[in-house]
């Protein structure tokens, strides 16, 4: 694997594990879309994401 420069890897530094490569979240990682989050974040707000457990609101009439 080819180094990173010292500008790239400042901008992922918040995306980078232990070995120093680019690690996304578990729910990201097969994502088409670019709004992928690191797998240090704990909390995915992903308006792409529908989990299967979760339960539409009804709207007041």
């Amino acid at each position: 694997m080819p180094r990173m420069p010292k500008k790239k890897k400042a901008e992922l530094a918040f995306f980078l594990n232990d070995r120093g490569r680019i690690t996304y979240n578990g729910l990201c990682r097969k994502c088409q879309r670019t709004c992928r989050q690191s797998f240090r974040a704990v909390i995915v707000d992903c308006p792409h994401y529908l989990s299967k457990r979760a339960t539409k609101k009804e709207e007041p009439h």
